[in-house]
Order: structure tokens, then sequence, then C-alpha cells
């Protein structure tokens, strides 16, 4: 899911997303944490001017990695959410959360250029931005700075690892559906569909080298891409009359909406590796700036996609609107069958990343001659916990709300504004404290949907075995 395909740190040498690899910012070892810089020196110095790049981004390419960043799978999920919300107020909800979400990740950016500055550091990645904001905040604050990126490290690593389990969930049921067309009362269970996923998934997720992995990336999202096409194909040769499907729906049901939502929108660890890699990196924020461009568009075609299939098959919208779609038909079969590679596909790339992450913290706990050995049990014992978790939680709409809940609302949400609080405690809050006033509103806000939305799932997940 989009976001869900977040910002993937795999070393203190190198970042990847979904769409390739970009160079690292810097070890955060070079952050200055005694840095105690007034706002003339700060301003004396611009990260932009002392970023050496390679092979720099031009706002186009930079605006394509963004964009194809956040259209991940998750756009398939935007019926099922439209379905806890009704037509008008799925609309001008995904609207207002897709402001809401855009805000925190440009508080994100711009808090990590603006440390930059303080720290003289040219570019920092989340985890680090994180440490170096603790790092030259409130006194109180400075001493857990390090604890503050290890925090926030652990929480990428299982907000993706959640993904990832999320992923296996749309393998099986894909999978379950086409065998059941043709082999109908198989006795096959989803928990042996997910041993029968486990073998190859240990295996591929084996892989320690990045070039092996990496080119499976353009292939899952051309994937994708046509799976898309062959989902709005069967919404709209049999699309229902707008008005048959309620403008709204029951309010209990919104945190679902809303946890939905920001799981298939939310990008927030991608951004700052796009932005990293910019030529011309103030272009990134500002207006109309690569960032709002791109979440307009992401926005619209969320939109777009979620009124029209709910519009179509209503309250029986499942997590991935492929798994609507007619099995005896060839498009819908063949889409299907695209959907499973390309989840499969993006588990593996996914799995890369928080592995990359716990190994980071936990390598100085191994001897050096047992680090294959580790890294390798690391990496099994995490798959399979992936894999049990998807045998373990039922339905997909389900999964992906309590993940968009629990984890992107803190990553996405409360993280981002917390930031922006701590950088200009000091600094400054603005005329009135609007500032922090309004950050305050963020954090309750995200705050209620973690409990509301985390609440409201697990009541639904519990209810349905």
């Amino acid at each position: 899911m989009s976001n869900s395909y977040n910002m993937k740190e795999f070393s203190s040498t190198a970042i990847i997303t979904e769409n390739g690899i970009y160079p690292s910012t810097i070890s955060i070892s070079t952050i200055n944490t005694k840095c105690k810089e007034n706002d003339l020196e700060m301003n004396n110095y611009d990260p932009f001017q002392n970023r050496k790049l390679e092979h720099p981004n031009s706002d186009m390419r930079s605006f394509a990695n963004l964009l194809k960043s956040s259209l991940g799978s998750g756009i398939l999920a935007m019926p099922a959410a439209f379905k806890n919300a009704g037509t008008i107020v799925g609309i001008v909800g995904t609207i207002i959360l897709g402001y809401i979400c855009t805000h925190c990740v440009y508080l994100l950016v711009k808090t990590s250029q603006d440390v930059s500055r303080v720290t003289k550091v040219p570019s920092l990645g989340y985890a680090e931005t994180v440490e170096a904001v603790f790092a030259t905040g409130p006194q109180p604050l400075r001493k857990v700075s390090r604890a503050s990126r290890i925090f926030i490290d652990w929480a990428m690593a299982f907000t993706i690892l959640g993904a990832c389990a999320v992923y296996v969930i749309l393998l099986v049921e894909s999978v379950k559906q086409i065998v059941d067309f043709y082999y109908v009362d198989n006795g096959i269970s989803t928990t042996m569909y997910c041993l029968m996923f486990l073998v190859p998934i240990l295996l591929f997720t084996q892989i320690k080298n990045l070039k092996y992995l990496a080119p499976f990336s353009g292939f899952a999202n051309v994937l994708l891409v046509l799976t898309f096409l062959i989902c709005l194909y069967y919404i709209c040769t049999d699309f229902q009359p707008i008005d048959s499907k309620p403008m709204s729906v029951d309010i209990g049901k919104l945190p679902l909406f809303i946890g939905t939502v920001i799981f298939a929108m939310e990008g927030i660890g991608v951004v700052l590796p796009v932005e990293n890699t910019m030529a011309k990196p103030n272009h990134f924020l500002g207006c109309p700036g690569v960032l709002n461009i791109t979440m307009s568009v992401v926005v619209l075609l969320y939109m777009i996609m979620g009124f029209l299939g709910y519009v179509r098959y209503g309250d029986e919208a499942k997590g991935s609107i492929t798994l609507n779609l007619d099995t005896s038909e060839i498009p819908a079969l063949t889409a299907k069958v695209f959907i499973v590679f390309a989840i499969f596909f993006t588990y593996t790339l996914q799995f890369y990343v928080p592995m990359e992450i716990v190994w980071r913290n936990t390598k100085e706990h191994v001897t050096q001659k047992y680090h294959n050995l580790a890294q390798g049990v690391i990496r099994a014992v995490f798959a399979i916990l992936t894999v049990a978790a998807a045998a373990t939680l039922p339905r997909l709409e389900q999964v992906i709300g309590l993940e968009g809940a629990f984890f992107y609302s803190f990553l996405g949400l409360i993280a981002p504004s917390i930031l922006d609080v701590i950088f200009n405690w000091e600094r400054g809050l603005g005329k009135y404290n609007w500032i922090l006033v309004k950050d305050i509103i963020l954090i309750v806000f995200g705050s209620f949907v973690l409990v509301a939305g985390v609440t409201q799932s697990l009541r639904e997940i519990i209810g349905s075995k």
C-alpha cells in the first residue's frame, strides 16, 4: 500500500524506496549534538548548497518518484474506506485528510531543513531529523535524543512489517479466490495458504543484496498499473446510480475510514529521501511545489477510485477491489494474478527495509563471526511473524484500518507535529502561539485517530471471528 511504500533507510550508506535507491543522507553520528546556534548562524548555512549528489533528480523526476510511492496498491482499498463513510462524507473526508497529511509531511520536511541549518548537516532522514531536533531542542530533551532516534527507527521498522502482514493477507485472499473457483470444496484453510506462502517468503527474504531485489520494483509497478486499469474497466461497465448509495453512514465507522485512508495515502517516510536527492530542493515545498502538486493528484485519484468503487460495489467492497472482481472472467482473473505477483515482489522489497533497520540497531550486540548467521535468523523470525499475523487476523480491510490507525497516525500525524513544537519551542511559536495551538490540534486529532481507530478495528476483528 502506498504509503506503505514509505521511507526505506537501509544502512548508513544508502536509502531505498520501492522506486529505486537513493544516496544516504549522512551517518547520524555526524550530527553535532552540542550545537547551539542562534538564528543568524543558522541562516548563514545553506544545506542545499552543501549537498554532493552524483545524480540529482529534477523536479519532474522527484514528482514521479513521490507519486509512484504514494500510488501503490492502497488505492485499491479506497472503495472499502468509502464503505465506512458514504459518498459525500467520503469525498469531503478524503480531501480533508489529504490536506492534513500533506501539512504534516510539510512540517517534517520543513523541520528537517531547518534543523539541518542548525546542525550544519546537508541532509537528514526521518530518524536523524528526530535525533537532531531533540539534540538541539530544550535542554531536558537533549539527553533522550539518541533514544528518540532509536524509537523512531523501530517504529518505522514495525510499521513496514505491519504492511508486510497486510500484503500476506492480500496474497492469501487472492490466491484462495482463484483456487476456490477452479477447485470447489478443496478443504484448504487460510492457515494452510499462509504456510504455503511461508516457504517462498522465507527464501526470498534471505536475499541480503539489494541489487537482486530492486529490479522487481519496476515489474511490480507495471502490474499494479495494469490491475488498476482492469478494475476501472469493471467499475465503469456496470456502474450503479450515484444516489443508490448513502451519502453518509454510521459515525461509529468513521475511524475505520480515517485509518484506511491514512494507510493508503500516507507516505511520510519517502518524502525526505526524495527531497534529499533533488537538484533544486527548494522547489519541494511552497506553492505550487512538488509536494503540493503530487498530493493534489494523489488525493484526486484516491477520491475518484473510492467514490466510483463504492458506488459500484457498495457494502460488498472488500479490502482490495480486485477481490470483488468475478474470477470467471479472464480480465478479472488476470487482475487477480497480477496483484498476486505485484504484492509478492513488493513484500520482498518492503521486507528488506525493516531488516536493515533492525540489523543496524542490533549488530553491535552480535560477535562479528556470527553476523551472517544472526542476520539469517532475524530475517526468518520476522518473516514468520508477518505470516503468523496474517494467519491470525481475519479480514483485509480491518487490518488495513488497524495498521493505518496505529502506526501511520503516529509517524504521519503525531510525530511531525511534536517535532515542529520542539524545534520552535525556544525559537518562537508565532503570534498568539499559533504554531503551538495548531500543532496541539494535530496531535489531538492524531491521538483520536490512533485510539478510536485501533479500538474500532479491534472491535470489528473480534466481532468477525
